[in-house]
């Protein structure tokens, strides 16, 4: 199966870059271009691919507003790229719907991974990333009163704890000794209660609404 993609950067040099390099990728292809964020907008509403590769800071619209727009009318993964791991906007660009961060300068098989990891509906953070996303959530108070969580069974409650604190569905399982199958049962409970498109929108919910603390033990996102 071939995961289709879409990029969008101010910069033409940038984008030519990532796109000669994910055309020697076998199973990914480059399908639209956008050099700003009302671009990225009309591609993705018009291509729908499965995963858009977006810079933030872009003429007209930034690519926060752009990611927000992007995964509330299509199904496309936004998966952000930046020069800088100190971005401010970080924290804003995942609860505007964001399911990957990565650095520009990331290695290409990172990439290249990370799109397939996104495509799947999995949460992808560089470990920089998630660092300053955790100390993000210690300093910066949501702009909107956090609101209880629906109503989660204990047990999923339980899991959205260990999500949050960055762990594997595999060491999730081992931890409360549950299969992995049911771990991802839990896990697929979760994001329907929570009206989330993927892990990162659970765990910023979680971090949200108080079950877990910034700095608490493990603290980060991972995929499996």
């Amino acid at each position: 199966m071939t995961l289709t993609v879409a990029i969008a950067d101010d910069q033409e040099l940038v984008r030519a870059g990532f796109k000669k390099l994910l055309a020697t990728e076998q199973g990914i292809d480059v399908v639209g271009e956008a050099a700003d964020g009302v671009e990225a907008v009309a591609v993705a509403r018009r291509l729908r691919p499965d995963v858009m590769l977006m810079d933030i800071r872009m003429p007209r619209l930034d690519g926060l507003e752009a990611t927000r727009q992007v995964t509330r009318h299509t199904p496309t993964q936004v998966l952000i790229l930046t020069t800088y791991d100190l971005d401010e906007y970080v924290y804003e660009a995942l609860r505007a719907g964001a399911s990957g961060f990565l650095l520009k300068d990331c290695p290409p098989d990172m990439l290249t991974s990370g799109i397939v990891t996104v495509a799947r509906g999995d949460a992808l953070l560089a470990p920089s990333i998630t660092r300053r996303l955790i100390s993000e959530f210690a300093k910066r108070p949501s702009a909107h009163d956090p609101k209880p969580l629906p109503d989660l069974t204990a047990r999923e409650t339980e899991v959205l704890i260990h999500v949050a604190r960055g762990e594997t569905n595999q060491e999730i399982a081992a931890r409360l000794y549950l299969g992995e199958a049911t771990v991802k049962t839990h896990i697929g409970n979760i994001l329907m209660k929570l009206h989330c498109r993927d892990r990162v929108q659970a765990v910023v919910q979680a971090y949200e609404a108080g079950l877990v603390q910034p700095g608490s033990a493990g603290g980060g996102l991972t995929h499996d």
